[in-house]
C-alpha cells in the first residue's frame, strides 16, 4: 500500500509517499520545505504568512516528489493529512490540497493528529536507506510517550497504537515555546531553542558558573501537570535585575534554563513510569533534538532497563513521512475528500 502524507501544521511544508506492508516500510519519497527565513524578520511564525507559503509550496513539492520517486499517481492507494492540533490556517491549506488530490485520484482522504505522528516517528528505524523495506521497531505495552514540542508538552499512556490517554499537559507554556520566549529576552536570533542550547553546552564545557538559579516549577506537584510561563518570568526578572547581562551570564543563564526545563520533564516522566508500569519510553516533538534533554531521557531510561525510542535524525521536527505512516495504519473508512475540517486545539 502507498500512503501520501501531507503536512501543514505550522511553518513546514511537507510531503511524503510511503509504501507499507505488515510492518515494513519502505521512503519512495521525503520533502520537508522548512519556512523559517521567510519568519526569521518577525521572531516568530505568521500564520497568514505560513498559509501563503503552504498554498505556494504544495503543489510544487507534490510536481517534484512524483517526479522524483518515479511513483504514478495512480499507485497511491490513500492521502493522510494533519487535521491538528496546529495553526488552522496552515492546516487548512493542507486539508484543501488533500481532498482536491482524494477526489483526483478516487482515494481515500484519512485526517491524522499530528501529535500521533510524533508517536510514530519514533518507531521508525535510523536507516536513511530508501531502497529497501526497513522493519518497525517493536513496541512492548503499555508504553509512555513524552510530547515536547513549540505547541505541546504532555505525557501520554499508550495502550496500543490508535489507543491514547493524557496523563499530564502544560497548563501554559509548551516547553518549546518557553525556549523560544527566553530567546528572545536573550536577544537571540530565531528560532531560539537551538540557540539556547548551544550556549548552554558551551557553558557546561567551558565550567561557567551561573549564579542566577531559576525554579523548576511544579517539580513536587503529585500530578503530572507541567508549567513553564513561571520560568519564564524568572527567567525575565533576573535579566531586569542583571540590566545587561555579559557574554558570560547569557551562557549562564542558558544553562540555567536548560538545567531547570530538563529536571522538570525528567521528574515528570519518572513518576509517570512508576505509576504505570510503562515497559517503553516514547520520546517525540521538536525539543528533543535538545542533546541535554535527549541524554538525560537516554539516562532515565537506562534507569529504568526499558528501551527508549526517539526519533531519527531530521524527524523530530514536524515532517509527513510520520503523517503518512499514521495514516498508513489507520481506517480508511474514516470521512474521505470531505466532511472534516481543520481542528487547532485537537487533543488525542
Amino acid at each position: 500500500m502507498i500512503t501520501l502524507g501531507i503536512e501543514t501544521s505550522c511553518d513546514e511544508t511537507a510531503i511524503c509517499l510511503l509504501e507499507t506492508k505488515e510492518n515494513q516500510y519502505r521512503i519512495l519519497g521525503n520533502i520537508v520545505h522548512s519556512q523559517i527565513e521567510s519568519h526569521r524578520e518577525f521572531g516568530g511564525v505568521v500564520p497568514m504568512l505560513a498559509k501563503r507559503e503552504h498554498i505556494k509550496n504544495l503543489p510544487i513539492l507534490y510536481e517534484k516528489i512524483i517526479k522524483e520517486s518515479g511513483v504514478s499517481e495512480s499507485m497511491i492507494d490513500r492521502v493522510a493529512v494533519t487535521q491538528g492540533p496546529g495553526l488552522e490556517p496552515a492546516l487548512w491549506t493542507g486539508i484543501l490540497f488533500a481532498q482536491e488530490l482524494g477526489k483526483k485520484l478516487d482515494v481515500p482522504v484519512i485526517p491524522m493528529n499530528h501529535m500521533e505522528g510524533h508517536i510514530v516517528a519514533s518507531l521508525l528505524s535510523q536507516s536513511k536507506s530508501h531502497s529497501e523495506f526497513q522493519t518497525l521497531k517493536e513496541l512492548s505495552l503499555p508504553a509512555l510517550a513524552v510530547l515536547i514540542s513549540g505547541g505541546h508538552t504532555e505525557i501520554v499512556k499508550i495502550e496500543k497504537l490508535g489507543s491514547y490517554k493524557v496523563l499530564g499537559s502544560t497548563v501554559d507554556d509548551a516547553v518549546g515555546e518557553a525556549f523560544d520566549k527566553v530567546a528572545r529576552m536573550l536577544q537571540l536570533p530565531y528560532p531560539g531553542g537551538p540557540e539556547i542550547s548551544k550556549l548552554a553546552e558551551k557553558a557546561r564545557r567551558e565550567s561557567i558558573p551561573n549564579k542566577i538559579k531559576l525554579p523548576r516549577p511544579m517539580i513536587h506537584s503529585k500530578n503530572l501537570t507541567f508549567s513553564f510561563s513561571g520560568l519564564k518570568t524568572a527567567a525575565l526578572y533576573a535579566l531586569r535585575e542583571i540590566g545587561t547581562p555579559t557574554t558570560e551570564q547569557v551562557m549562564g543563564i542558558a544553562r540555567e534554563f536548560e538545567d531547570a526545563v530538563t529536571e522538570v520533564l525528567i521528574s515528570k516522566t519518572q513518576q509517570a513510569l512508576e505509576e504505570h508500569e510503562a515497559q517503553t519510553l516514547i520520546v517525540g516533538g521538536g525539543v528533543i533534538a535538545n542533546i541535554h534533554i535527549r541524554e538525560a531521557f537516554e539516562n532515565l531510561a537506562n534507569k529504568y532497563s526499558i528501551p527508549l525510542y526517539l526519533p531519527a535524525t531530521g524527524l523530530s521536527g514536524d515532517n509527513a513521512l510520520m503523517i503518512a505512516l499514521c495514516g498508513s495504519f489507520a481506517d480508511a473508512k474514516k470521512p474521505s475528500s470531505e466532511g472534516f475540517k481543520a481542528s487547532g486545539n485537537l487533543s488525542l
